[in-house]
């Protein structure tokens, strides 16, 4: 009897083992495109995104340049859901420290980092070869050989400054305007001037322009409210009746030294640069017609976005730029100025207004 259920038992599992082997094995599932989006982004790749920027020797609430781009990183993160401590930002103290403050991001896992002015060019450079799988954007940084993993967020800060010029030219009834600049070793710097200065040639071929670069180095040049106001007011004193400040915290000073100034019944103008300093230097507003701006902030949530989705562009990638609102000024501008400047900007756009800079 054992026997007999012994063998039945051995014709059965026989019996389901050559039903088993005549089924097919289920087919393998084609890989889609979003699968290898994913295995091709850097935050899947490590389980998380960050994204870490490290200013110029400056604060990250510098009103202007530093704050600008911050604000790209703060927005780059809620549109990816990123949570705070995902994104974070190393203030620069010393010039000397540019590599290893970046280092402090590399070696804590950082995907993105974000190095602030045309001074840290050759650390972010330094950097971006030693770390191919770390994505650096350098603000105002050109980059002369493209790498895949460095972007350098530039502008025609030209532009912006002819669109300046224009407005100043337009504005002043002494025939002299003004510029409190940063030092010229920065090259947008310059170029802020140099468009500023063909600008207003543009609609007043006889006007004064006095422009004044610090003369201290990058470290010092853009921290100097009081050499700002100082340079601001000796413009005055010669009878500047717009001045445009384009130098960080040095040429908030000037701004603000505008801002305060008697002009023995005269109107007397001042224009920001890199953001709408109506919004960052609240107490310039009493001068403050506009803002030569670059687009710093969606620049760089652009770059940081695309760099998650694994389609970064490496090279030199161009931010826009453009005049900031009038704000509380605006019906003093006349509609003949406002179709001026915006015609104007069309022509910059499409080259047939050259400003000269490069040249």
């Amino acid at each position: 009897m054992r026997r007999s259920r012994l063998m039945t038992l051995v014709v059965l599992l026989t019996a389901l083992a050559l039903l088993l082997a005549a089924c097919p094995a289920p087919a393998a599932m084609p890989a889609t495109d979003s699968d290898a989006d994913a295995a091709d982004s850097p935050a899947s790749a490590a389980g998380q995104f960050k994204v870490g920027l490290v200013t110029d020797v400056g604060r990250v609430n510098d009103r202007s340049f530093n704050q600008s781009a911050w604000e790209g990183v703060v927005e780059a993160g809620e549109a990816l859901g990123l949570a705070e401590d995902d994104i974070k930002y190393i203030e620069t103290q010393d010039a000397k420290d540019y590599a290893d403050n970046m280092q402090q991001f590399i070696d804590a896992g950082y995907n993105v980092i974000v190095s602030v002015g045309f001074a840290l060019g050759d650390a972010t450079t330094a950097a971006a070869q030693e770390n191919p799988d770390v994505f650096f954007i350098g603000v105002d940084q050109f980059q002369g050989a493209a790498m895949p993993n460095l972007a350098g967020l530039i502008f025609n800060e030209d532009h912006s400054g002819y669109l300046a010029g224009v407005l100043a030219g337009s504005l002043s009834k002494t025939g002299t305007i003004a510029a409190v600049l940063g030092t010229d070793l920065v090259p947008p710097v310059v170029a802020f001037n140099e468009g500023y200065i063909a600008g207003a040639k543009s609609v007043n071929a006889d006007i004064n322009v006095i422009s004044t670069y610090h003369p201290g180095e990058i470290s010092q040049a853009f921290l100097d409210p009081e050499w700002g106001a100082a340079t601001a007011k000796q413009a005055l004193d010669q009878g500047a009746d717009v001045i445009f400040g384009a130098g960080g915290i040095t040429g908030n000073g000037a701004l603000q030294e505008v801002a305060t100034a008697d002009g023995a019944g005269e109107a007397v103008f001042c224009i920001g640069v890199d953001t709408d300093q109506w919004n960052t230097v609240p107490a310039a507003q009493p001068c403050l017609v506009s803002s030569a701006m670059k687009l710093i902030t969606p620049g760089v949530v652009e770059l940081v976005t695309m760099a998650s989705e694994g389609e970064f562009p490496g090279g030199n990638y161009f931010g826009d730029v453009d005049l900031a609102p009038f704000h509380d000024f605006d019906d003093m501008i006349s509609q003949e100025l406002k179709d001026l400047l915006e015609e104007t900007k069309a022509g910059l756009f499409d080259g047939s207004i050259d400003t000269g800079y490069g040249n």
